[in-house]
């Protein structure tokens, strides 16, 4: 079996519901997806944001990592 790149290894060891923090190549430049790791399969990795789920391809993180539960959201001033 081939060794996976680090942050690509970081997220195929991740438990499914850790809160990350995934930077990924697309055209033009580069994009972040925060939110809970959902899946990770042999291609690639699933992380659901506060919009969407957003499908990253392994091959196109170039950074990884945990990151601490979201602050609670503050209350609207009246």
């Amino acid at each position: 079996m081939s060794q996976l790149p680090a942050p690509a290894g970081f997220l195929a060891a991740a438990k499914p519901g850790t809160r990350v923090v995934v930077r990924y190549r697309i055209e033009g430049g580069l994009t972040d997806a925060l939110g809970h790791l959902i899946s990770c399969g042999a291609g690639d990795c699933t992380v659901r944001t506060r919009q969407a789920d957003v499908v990253i391809p392994l091959a196109a993180v170039v950074a990884a990592k945990e990151v601490p539960p979201a602050p609670e959201r503050r209350r609207p001033r009246t």
